[in-house]
């Protein structure tokens, strides 16, 4: 487990303590504490994506330091976040409705656009090593590992997005999204 990381367990309701609460309003994980925050006061961040830009900020990596390099990379952050993250999240809830017809057409609303996500990010790669800027990955790229790992789940075959599987693969070879995907997932179970 990465230092100083908790585990918060949300099968057993950890999201609804206080201490918790203090840091993620929204009962939600990832949330953080830096220590060492702006002017040396701890400082907590919740929402995975302002997770990532503040740790951008923070230590100067994973995005360019000029506007023009920085665009992309808060595009695709934003796509991420607006379709590829909600998406292919809606295919796996339905998968599991048990009555094939009560989860026949919203299931293949979301399955045919989680295919068009996966296809315009294979579009984008083509040519690119990654997804917003060329020889180091970005906090985009990051956003995008984290939620296309679990493209099985929603039965997407990345045999059909060359470039997408490409880059997933040189994401996951990365030490740090190693030990970022060996931390424990958790999941509250429905009803």
């Amino acid at each position: 487990m990465p230092i100083g990381c908790t585990v918060v367990d949300v099968t057993r309701g950890e999201q609804h303590a206080p201490d918790f609460l203090k840091i993620s309003p929204n009962r939600r994980i990832p949330a953080i504490v830096d220590p060492e925050g702006p002017g040396g006061q701890p400082a907590s961040v919740f929402e995975s994506r302002a997770i990532l830009l503040y740790l951008a900020w923070k230590t100067g990596m994973f995005m360019p330091r000029d506007l023009a390099g920085r665009i992309p990379v808060w595009e695709w952050l934003m796509w991420q976040m607006g379709g590829f993250s909600s998406m292919p999240g809606q295919v796996h809830a339905y998968l599991q409705v048990a009555d094939e017809a009560d989860r026949r057409h919203p299931f293949a609303r979301c399955q045919k656009q989680t295919h068009h996500l996966y296809g315009v990010l294979d579009r984008r790669l083509a040519g690119h090593d990654f997804v917003a800027t060329e020889g180091e990955p970005s906090i985009a790229d990051f956003a995008i590992v984290g939620r296309g790992r679990r493209h099985e789940r929603r039965r997407v075959d990345l045999a059909d997005c060359p470039n997408v599987k490409a880059c997933d693969e040189r994401m996951r070879a990365r030490p740090g999204v190693q030990r970022g995907f060996a931390v424990p997932m958790r999941r509250a179970k429905a009803g």
